[in-house]
């Protein structure tokens, strides 16, 4: 039986743990995170100062290209926005640990970790709209006003939003209910500009919009939610409009007013009953 020592022992881990690897550690955990076509690639760990990254990227099945920013380079994310240029193609990454800018090495092929698969056009998120809210003055209309969410991308020196990307595919889900209600209609619009007239009217109504492209995949669909708008209630009581606090205060000021109101009189009262008594007092006697 051979008996290895501690020293040959770690040369041999040593070697079984690196030899693949050209002792540059591969990376783990690559994703693509996307909204609104700003389009990074992520992945882990943070590299020590003996190695750095180096992403490739192409289109699948066409020819790999580089980023001038992703180069033996030190970060864990790479921004390829303006580099996928193609929104229709699908693309695939990888990760390369490289030796330091500025450093030489005599390994031929560097490790590396492939992305998953890309589809700038069927895969980024659509980030949460804004939108105005006007009542007609009859209370029977209700219109929506939706800004389209700008793009990181550009045409002609101009930010494109998503409605230039997508065009006709581009349809707005409307999520809307009575103020303090829990149930809930849904109303799909192709337009920016959304009218509803089944709302009874001087109710508070509160809405949601979010894009929704009926064209992709279900579970990408739809985009993020945007913030609550709710309309105003004409029949609202003042415990509606007023919280309890604002209420509070106003009654106290009203009592603390009346207070002072009669205190003064009060105080103006006895003086004047002082005042006439004391002039009839000074008054001498008439003789009979």
């Amino acid at each position: 039986m051979v008996t290895i020592r501690p020293p040959a022992l770690f040369i041999v881990f040593f070697l079984s743990t690196h030899s693949a690897s050209g002792s540059y550690p591969q990376a783990q955990n690559v994703t693509w995170k996307s909204t609104n076509f700003k389009t990074i690639l992520s992945w882990d760990p943070k590299p020590s100062a003996d190695y750095s990254y180096t992403v490739e990227f192409s289109v699948v099945g066409g020819n790999k290209q580089r980023n001038p920013h992703c180069i033996r380079f030190s970060a864990t994310v790479c921004d390829l926005s303006s580099s996928l240029t193609d929104l229709n193609a699908c693309y695939t990454a990888d990760v390369l640990s490289e030796q330091p800018l500025g450093a030489s090495s005599d390994i031929n092929e560097f490790p590396y970790t492939s992305s998953p698969r890309f589809c700038p056009y069927k895969d980024t998120e659509i980030g949460k709209p804004d939108f105005k809210l006007e009542v007609n003055e009859d209370k029977k209309k209700t219109t929506l006003y939706v800004t389209d969410p700008l793009t990181t991308l550009f045409k002609d020196g101009q930010q494109l939003n998503i409605r230039d990307i997508f065009s006709d595919q581009l349809q707005y889900k409307v999520t809307y209910r009575k103020n303090k209600s829990t149930g809930k209609k849904v109303y799909n619009s192709k337009t920016n500009m959304i009218e509803l007239t089944d709302l009874d009217p001087g109710e508070s109504y509160c809405f949601n919009i979010q894009a929704y492209i009926p064209s992709r995949s279900v579970d990408k669909q739809l985009g993020e939610l945007s913030q609550t708008q709710c309309s105003k209630d004409d029949n609202q009581t003042i415990f509606e409009v007023y919280s309890v606090g604002v209420i509070t205060a106003t009654i106290f000021l009203i009592l603390l007013l009346i207070g002072i109101i009669i205190a003064v009189t009060v105080v103006c009262c006895k003086r004047r009953n002082k005042a006439l008594k004391r002039g009839k007092e000074g008054v001498p006697l008439q003789d009979v």
